[in-house]
């Protein structure tokens, strides 16, 4: 992406904490980041030990960076809310990581990496952020491999690789279906090795509740001990976010109950800038929702797609027929059919689509009718039941725990549900967001993934964002601050503290009747059907008008037993849903402000004939960028124009 930008865009940019400056080095796209690296400032080893960092969260992006800070020489303090960095929920990704190493001799370059994330993305992505995480891909593998990463591999030894969607090469590497546990041990491992040396202190069941900003400034955070209740302040030369993303706030996503946007949204009320939050995912190969209170869904991976075959019954005639009493020629294998090139490998939005589409016209199965098949009998006959299980089988026993079918006898049944979010904090290309000092990695930040990820690409920009990009571009910024400028005794410091025990007493003084999960339920429901797989501009409206009012009631309504001086996970839930019930009124703001439909974004009025998302390239090529208005008062929209030089503006097509 070219560093400069059109006027409107900058004139749109400003104000604030600054204008949106993305500060990407120009020239050749292929040498942009070596260059930068070598423009970048250094700092001598010994001048590493007088630097503190905080890193907040623990999961592969914080987890590697954490360990490559504290590798490093920098003093580094790292928070997470789970008893264990183990547990963090990048161990719940199944499918795999990308790498353009090209193995398998398809194909695939650094530049066909690239060039399918910001075509999968829908072209809402900055060009150089993803030339460089598809240009760091390749060492991330070899990082991973020495680290005793347990890849899959080929007869002869060599690293395995997997089709997923939105590609038409294998460029994927995995272990088994359990990618995302594997490499979160790798970085696990590294980071206890710094712990033990004394570099990295780690700080568990320990939740961020406030940014501390001094002098314009990320300067450290506030935090509550889950465990006694204790608050306390922690400063630093610099603030690094790996918190992960907002799906919670639909309250059924495959996310862990856990997962929550405190971290973020206690930034952007600092002055941090919000980017894109209506680009959420819907992934495609969810267990459907089985009842009323369920609390969370069930992912299943999207590598199942490179064997199963996703249909549903041609006529009516056929709904409710056990699905091996439906011949060949009466099953729609609708994405074969709409998509040749790809087939069942579209990408994640446009998948999830056709499978609400299916529904709609009252094709879809199981009891509720939100179900298509993922049918493994054809790969069974043809690779046999062994080699089947090989691949995929610690997935299949998953799912025949939770459903009580076996999936090497009878399809599996799945639908879209939330999965992934694209928008997060503004960063720039260095991962600092607008207010200096805080970096943002991984889920956490806006950068990669434009409209829509593609499958395998969140444990690849997590790796890259926390062993490559960050030790790099924090040292950078380092290099320009002086070391411990800042005490515990400073006014903002004591500031922040006191507006984490206000907002605390006030959760806990409330006493009413509701409690935070009704809340929180609640206000899913009605971001899933007014902001979920598909939008309009009524339904927006009407969300914005019933989201103020049920926050309203919140603070009127909510009861939070127990105390704050104590293990209290109901006082946990209550502070979350209240940031969720700030964040989704954003959320849905972004989405009817886009009269565009992109990746993951479907406006329903503006679609193609064949029902496929319609850009609009002339109005909002742009990065949407949100500036916290203060309590009352509504978010002020900034514009980081994206300009695209090797990737032609084109209606995407994967047929």
């Amino acid at each position: 992406m070219n560093a400069e930008r059109t006027s409107s865009a900058k004139d749109a940019s400003a104000g604030g904490n600054g204008t949106l400056n993305s500060h990407c080095p120009t020239g050749p796209i292929e040498t942009r980041w070596d260059k930068h690296r070598f423009d970048m400032k250094l700092i001598n080893p010994a001048n590493k030990r007088k630097y503190n960092v905080i890193v907040v969260g623990s999961g592969l992006a914080g987890a590697a960076a954490s360990a490559t800070m504290g590798e490093l020489g920098y003093n580094v303090d790292c928070f997470c809310y789970q008893d264990s960095p183990r547990r963090a929920h990048s161990i719940a990704a199944q499918g795999g990581i990308n790498a353009a190493k090209n193995y398998q001799n398809d194909g695939d370059s650094v530049f066909r990496l690239f060039y399918d994330t910001v075509k999968g993305g829908d072209y809402r992505a900055r060009e150089s952020n993803v030339y460089r995480l598809a240009q760091v891909s390749v060492n991330i593998i070899d990082q991973c491999a020495a680290q005793g990463v347990p890849f899959a591999r080929e007869y002869g030894g060599l690293l395995a690789n997997r089709s997923f969607g939105g590609a038409q090469v294998s460029r994927t590497f995995y272990a088994r279906g359990q990618t995302g546990q594997q490499l979160l041990l790798g970085a696990y491992q590294a980071l206890e090795r710094q712990i033990a040396t004394g570099k990295v202190t780690m700080h568990p069941r320990t939740e961020m509740l406030e940014l501390i900003v001094v002098d314009g400034r990320a300067r450290g955070i506030v935090t509550r001990d889950m465990v006694s209740g204790e608050i306390k302040t922690h400063v630093a030369d610099c603030v690094v976010l790996a918190t992960g993303g907002y799906g919670n706030a639909f309250y059924l996503s495959t996310n862990a109950k856990g997962c929550n946007a405190m971290a973020i949204w206690r930034a952007h009320r600092k002055g941090a800038f919000l980017a894109n939050p209506c680009f959420t995912q819907i992934h495609p190969t969810c267990i459907p929702v089985k009842g009323k209170y369920q609390s969370k869904l069930t992912l299943m991976s999207e590598s199942l797609r490179n064997d199963g075959r996703v249909w549903v019954p041609k006529y009516e005639d056929d709904i409710g027929k056990a699905p091996g009493d439906i011949p060949e020629e009466e099953r729609d294998y609708y994405l074969e059919r709409r998509y040749p090139a790809f087939g069942n490998l579209v990408p994640r939005d446009v998948a999830s689509r056709a499978a609400k589409a299916v529904c709609d016209e009252g094709r879809g199965v199981g009891s509720t009718g939100l179900g298509v098949y993922l049918d493994f009998e054809e790969a069974v006959g043809r690779l046999g039941k062994q080699a089947v299980s090989e691949r995929y089988g610690n997935l299949f026993d998953m799912y025949h725990h939770i459903t009580d079918e076996d999936p090497y006898a009878v399809p599996m049944r799945i639908f879209p549900a939330v999965h992934y979010t694209m928008g997060g904090l503004w960063v720039d290309y260095n991962l600092m967001s607008n207010l200096p000092g805080l970096f943002v990695l991984g889920e956490a930040n806006f950068s990669d993934h434009g409209a829509n990820r593609l499958g395998a690409s969140a444990l690849m920009q997590g790796l890259a964002d926390g062993y490559f990009v960050a030790p790099s571009t924090v040292a950078n910024y380092l290099a320009t601050v002086t070391p411990g400028a800042v005490d515990k005794g400073h006014e903002d410091v004591k500031a922040a503290r006191s507006t984490v025990k206000e907002r605390v007493s006030k959760l806990l003084g409330v006493g009413g009747k509701r409690s935070p999960d009704s809340f929180h339920r609640e206000l899913g429901l009605l971001c899933w059907d007014k902001c979920g797989m598909a939008r309009s501009e009524s339904g927006l409206k009407d969300a914005l008008e019933k989201i103020p009012a049920l926050r309203e009631e919140f603070w009127e309504n909510v009861r939070v037993m127990g105390t704050g001086e104590q293990f209290n996970q109901e006082l946990e839930k209550a502070g979350r849903v209240a940031d969720f019930l700030e964040f989704s009124e954003l959320m849905v703001r972004d989405a009817l402000n886009r009269e565009e439909s992109c990746g993951g974004h479907f406006r329903e009025e503006h679609a193609t004939e064949e029902g496929e998302a319609k850009r609009n390239d002339e109005d909002f090529c742009y990065v949407a960028a949100w500036e916290h208005g203060g309590d009352g008062n509504e978010p002020k929209l900034h514009k980081e124009a994206l300009n695209y030089e090797y990737c032609k503006l084109t209606q995407r097509s994967y047929k």
